[in-house]
């Protein structure tokens, strides 16, 4: 005889529910995906030397992959809505890998900017939104933790890839690197997406691992939501979108132009290295951290919070030349960085439910994709130009108060 659950009782106590398994299946992909991305900084000094390039041409390269992997969300969003977020996963994941790849036998700039600015940048936008987004649908009492954790890999991915990617090249070269990167992204990358799961519904679960309202084994109801396009003619959208645009032009420029910050400051390589890492430290706290304390506090005011806090941080960074001052800001920039990367989906799925979720979250994403194609180039040229990241900084902290005061502007809601 079958044994029912009380409605909102946990489904199978004995058992982990399916949703962490989900959780660690997208943490493994944004730590492979966006540690590999973000691990270029390391590669900037050997890029400029090997192909005689300026700092802003090479800074091109990592902004060309960052708008595709947040721009193609818009495209990747909705099939996996369609199709579902394993096989988008697991495109995304040989894309990524491919990418590397063409990467290390690269020639000329112009065929990095297409092996890793369109490998690495499709890869990650054909796995990035699809899986975040699936995360959302397991959660709801707890969806703020469950997707600080989830994006938590993309911390610590900052934290270890980008070292790992530096004592590579010192040891067997630029071209070595990117394909041991390659390698790694092709084998557990592909792994971790056989553990996606699209909604608990499809697999006749509920949310958090409750336990289905009715008694008998009728089919899960499908969850609700707002349709794409209702969704992105809202007003909530609109501000959404405008806030995470005005932030993206400056979040992305210290993941560039910290290491060459540093060492233009006297900084010794090693060290330098270690602070995109610490931006990786903060940035793990703050996903774990922060994204719980939302749950509480309320997730609206908090990506508020967030945005402020990432203008505080960057402001601090014009006064910062010596190694302990350069990681205090890595270490609390990356702390407000990591709760607007948990925030984000979370928001989202509060004001538009979760049936269309990946699509809306895609859609959204084309503002950080401007913002990320636009910042750190410009800072690369504003350097180029007056031998200084004064201006850059000063822009890139204006952005996120900004961001912040439109945050403020959100009606309230739940959660």
């Amino acid at each position: 005889m079958r044994m029912h659950a009380q409605p909102g009782a946990p489904l199978s106590a004995g058992r982990v529910f399916r949703g962490w398994r989900v959780v660690t299946a997208a943490f493994a992909i944004t730590f492979l995906g966006f540690g590999s991305a973000y691990s270029f900084s390391a590669f900037v000094d050997a890029l400029q030397r090997d192909f005689s390039a300026t700092r802003g041409a090479v800074s091109l390269v990592f902004s060309l992959a960052g708008f595709l992997y947040f721009g193609f969300g818009v495209v990747s969003g909705p099939l996996a809505d369609r199709y579902g977020s394993r096989r988008m996963a697991w495109i995304g994941m040989l894309l990524l890998a491919l990418g590397l790849a063409l990467a290390s036998a690269a020639q000329s700039m112009a065929q990095i900017y297409v092996a890793y600015g369109l490998g690495v940048g499709l890869g990650v936008g054909c796995a990035y939104v699809p899986v975040v987004g699936a995360v959302q649908r397991w959660f709801l009492r707890r969806r703020g933790l469950a997707s600080g954790l989830a994006v938590s890999g993309i911390g610590v991915g900052t934290l270890l890839v980008p070292p790992l990617a530096s004592a590579l090249i010192d040891l067997w070269g630029w071209r070595a690197a990117y394909m041991a990167l390659a390698a790694a992204v092709a084998l557990l990358g592909c792994a971790a997406a056989r553990w996606v799961e699209n909604s608990p519904q499809e697999l006749g679960q509920q949310p958090d691992g409750d336990a289905a309202p009715a008694a008998r084994a009728a089919p899960a109801s499908e969850p609700g939501g707002v349709p794409v396009l209702a969704a992105i003619r809202s007003k909530v959208f609109v501000l959404l979108y405008l806030a995470s645009m005005a932030g993206a032009f400056g979040v992305f420029v210290p993941f560039v132009h910290l290491i060459p910050y540093a060492l233009d400051h006297g900084i010794a390589p090693g060290p330098a290295v270690l602070l995109l890492g610490m931006v990786g430290v903060g940035s793990t706290a703050g996903r774990f951290l922060l994204g719980t304390l939302a749950d509480r506090l309320g997730r609206r005011v908090s990506l508020a919070t967030m945005y402020a806090g990432m203008a505080a941080s960057l402001a601090l960074w014009v006064v910062c030349g010596q190694f302990w001052t350069l990681a205090l800001f890595a270490l609390v920039f990356g702390a407000f960085y990591g709760g607007w990367v948990a925030l984000m989906p979370a928001v989202v799925m509060d004001y538009f439910g979760g049936r269309h979720v990946s699509g809306i979250i895609g859609a959204l994403y084309t503002s950080v994709a401007f913002g990320t194609l636009i910042g750190p180039v410009a800072a690369g040229h504003a350097y180029d130009l007056s031998g200084s990241y004064l201006l850059p900084i000063i822009a890139s902290a204006a952005g996120n108060a900004v961001a912040a005061a439109v945050t403020w502007l959100l009606p309230c809601r739940s959660g």
